[in-house]
């Protein structure tokens, strides 16, 4: 399943809502090009914990995780349940 379109659709309407969905690169480093900050991930994290239903307290995270949208969909496939 592809959570892309979800996954910007949150990132730029809760966490960069200067940044319109459509312009902002699949690849492009979230972290590095400063889409998302240290408080932005935290919120990322809690938001994919809630809505993936992903335990992050028992994973080991790390930011390069997080660094695209690529990423936080292959995070998504790592950990999520198969039902989510």
């Amino acid at each position: 399943m592809n959570y892309r379109t979800e996954i910007k659709n949150y990132i730029c309407g809760e966490l960069a809502p200067d940044i319109a969905a459509d312009t902002l690169p699949e690849d492009c480093d979230l972290l590095m090009t400063g889409v998302i900050d240290s408080l932005s991930l935290v919120r990322l994290v809690a938001w994919l914990e809630e809505e993936f239903e992903i335990p992050t307290g028992d994973i080991e995270i790390a930011p390069e995780d997080f660094s695209s949208i690529e990423r936080i969909e292959q995070f998504i496939h790592e950990h999520a349940p198969l039902t989510a």
